[in-house]
């Protein structure tokens, strides 16, 4: 997992699968970016093969976390396997979900 600047706000990159294992990690770096006064953020799961529920959980948390301090949660370069879970359980219509970190950006309130 990396975080990095992005031209509007933080990236962070997660490479794996997002199971119990894992989740813990991710849920951590989203909450210090955050915690880091980061407003918008970008999750690239292009790396991800493979997510569970905890991993469905922690970005859904990170998503209420944003929103209550007016900020943005974007999803780029989902898989075929993970867009099923966020289908399956309508989270894609709740958190944008795009091809690259340039299109989730734009998207981006902070853009405008």
């Amino acid at each position: 997992m990396t975080t990095r600047p992005g031209h509007v706000g933080t990236v962070v990159e997660v490479v794996g699968e997002l199971d119990m294992s894992t989740t813990p990690q991710l849920r951590d770096r989203l909450l210090e970016v955050m915690q880091g006064g980061a407003r918008v953020v970008v999750v690239d799961l292009a790396g991800v093969g493979f997510m569970d529920s905890s991993g469905l959980g922690a970005l859904v948390l990170a998503y209420k976390d944003l929103r209550a301090r007016d900020g943005w949660l974007g999803l780029v370069g989902v898989r075929p396997p993970v867009r099923q879970l966020l289908s399956v359980t309508s989270v894609d219509r709740v958190i944008g979900l795009f091809d690259t970190v340039r299109d989730a950006e734009e998207a981006s309130p902070a853009a405008s």
